[in-house]
C-alpha cells in the first residue's frame, strides 16, 4: 500500500506540475473545496497535519493568490480560509488529473474491483481510526491465563 501510494503521489506531482501547485497545496485546496470556511484547526485535523504547518502553508498560498482569509462572523479573532477564483479555476483540472490517475492505477482490474477496494480500505481505515491509542481488548482466555 505504501509503495502504491508513493507512486500515485509521484505520478500526480508529475502531471500537476504545470498548474503551479505542490501536492500538499492540492490537498489543502481539495479539502477546503469540500469544507469552505472551516476553521484552520479543524482543517489541519482533516489533513492530519499540525496546525502550525497548515498556517505556514496557508500563508504561502495566500501570498500566491490561491486562498484568502475572511473574518469569522461568530469570532472576530478568527480568520477563515476560502478558495479564491484562481483556486477554483484549477480545481477541476486537479480533479480530472486525479480521476485519470485512478483510472490508470485500476486499469485491467475486474469492474467490481474498484468498489471492493474502496470498501476494504474504508474498513481498514475505520478499524485503525476507531482504535487509535486503545490497546486490544483481552479475550476471556487471556484473562484466565493472566490469573494463572
Amino acid at each position: 500500500m505504501t509503495d502504491t501510494a508513493r507512486l500515485m503521489r509521484v505520478r500526480f506531482d508529475q502531471r500537476a506540475r504545470h498548474l503551479g501547485l505542490t501536492r500538499p497545496q492540492w490537498s489543502v485546496i481539495a479539502t477546503l473545496a469540500r469544507n469552505e470556511g472551516i476553521k484552520q484547526a479543524a482543517l489541519a485535523d482533516l489533513l492530519e497535519i499540525e496546525p502550525i504547518t497548515l498556517c505556514r502553508q496557508i500563508d504561502r498560498m495566500e501570498e500566491g493568490g490561491w486562498i484568502e482569509r475572511r473574518t469569522d462572523p461568530t469570532d472576530r479573532r478568527a480568520r477563515l480560509p476560502h478558495l479564491t477564483p484562481k483556486a477554483h479555476a484549477v480545481l477541476e483540472q486537479g480533479r480530472t488529473l486525479a480521476t485519470g490517475l485512478y483510472a490508470e492505477a485500476l486499469a485491467g482490474l475486474p469492474p467490481d474491483a474498484e468498489a471492493m477496494l474502496v470498501e476494504m480500505l474504508a474498513h481498514m481505515r475505520a478499524n485503525l481510526s476507531d482504535r487509535r491509542a486503545e490497546p486490544p481488548a483481552k479475550t476471556a482466555a487471556q484473562k484466565i491465563a493472566a490469573k494463572a
